[in-house]
């Protein structure tokens, strides 16, 4: 696979989805609906990491909502249409599925839910190792940004198990969670030299995933400060030191990648929509929660005014991307509906 073209198609949709223009609509977009949740859920975290509660409870809803549509559809492809769903665990692109429900989880802790947020991490973790090893086995030269996928979807576990830990005050998770992290940025540097670099001036938006990667890894760091510090004494000074200094470290890689990415949209602009700015908006969003909560747990605190500067901008690009989501999609719709009216009967 070039990492210059598109992802790969999933195999053409049986009968089932070819009944309506909004399920023919469907079948070949659901592939971005992770991406959706996982944008959508980080601007919740940030949001609520700001404090603008009310806000952050209305995006959170909307990504609850897009995530069980998304599980359903899971569950309808593995069960009637296996082939297809084989396919589609195969690609670049299988771990959003597990990156979105611990997005989701780590927002929905915050709520002072842990029953809901175990749950949630219990079926990101089932499902971790099959997407991630069929990921990886298929891993080859000039992959697109979606090959840090499987950093991001280990992360997301870290981050997740990290904000349980410290909720339920269980030393167990940490230390899971602390074996995820470290296995993340092992997945990132095994992806890296896989990574084809055109994709900084030629991708259609998940060249980002290459620093949302590493952002969403800062905030697992942030995550496991915050939980030596909110419970039982997990790491030592050494040990506390370390990690304090990988996070930050991490954190600045990110907005190093931010800035180049960035640099890159101006230099050779890409205006006309493509599904894959889901994963623009979401690496957006997970730089903004990532600075916000390395401010806080680092004891970093000016990183707070750039943080929230970054989460300003990731709700905007979030609300272009969703309102040329919802454009397209309603006239897709309308077009089908249209053909098929006009077909012989």
């Amino acid at each position: 696979m070039s990492g210059s073209g598109p992802l790969p198609s999933p195999p053409p949709a049986p009968a089932p989805y070819g009944r309506s223009p909004l399920r023919d609509w469907w079948a070949r977009r659901q592939s971005a609906a992770g991406a959706a949740v996982m944008a959508t859920g980080i601007v919740s975290v940030g949001l609520h990491l700001t404090g603008y509660e009310v806000a952050s409870r209305v995006t959170l809803a909307m990504a609850g909502a897009a995530w069980a549509v998304l599980a359903a559809d899971f569950v309808a492809r593995l069960t009637l249409e296996r082939p297809r769903w084989l396919a589609e665990a195969g690609t670049p692109a299988a771990p959003t599925a597990v990156a979105a429900t611990t997005v989701l989880g780590a927002r929905v802790s915050v709520l002072g839910r842990p029953t809901a947020a175990e749950a949630l991490l219990a079926l990101a973790a089932v499902l971790w190792p099959v997407l991630l090893v069929t990921a990886v086995r298929r891993w080859e030269r000039g992959m697109p940004g979606s090959v840090f996928l499987c950093c991001v979807a280990t992360q997301g576990l870290a981050v997740l198990g990290a904000a349980l830990a410290r909720a339920e005050e269980a030393a167990w998770l940490a230390h899971t969670a602390l074996v995820l992290f470290w296995l993340g940025l092992v997945l990132y540097c095994v992806a890296l030299p896989l990574f084809d670099l055109r994709q900084v001036a030629e991708g259609a938006g998940d060249q980002w995933v290459a620093g949302g990667a590493l952002a969403v890894s800062a905030l697992a760091g942030a995550e496991l400060l915050a939980a030596d510090t909110a419970g039982p004494h997990l790491w030592n000074d050494d040990d506390a030191g370390v990690l304090r200094a990988v996070t930050v470290a991490l954190l600045v890689l990110d907005l190093a990648w931010y800035a180049v990415l960035l640099a890159a949209e101006a230099r050779w602009p890409r205006p006309g929509y493509d599904l894959r700015r889901w994963a623009t908006a979401f690496p957006m969003g997970m730089t903004a929660a990532a600075t916000l909560s390395v401010a806080d747990t680092a004891d970093v605190p000016w990183l707070a005014r750039p943080g929230e500067v970054l989460l300003w901008v990731a709700v905007a690009a979030w609300l272009v991307v969703a309102a040329a989501a919802v454009t397209g999609a309603a006239r897709a719709v309308r077009g089908r509906a249209a053909i098929r009216s006009r077909a012989p009967r």
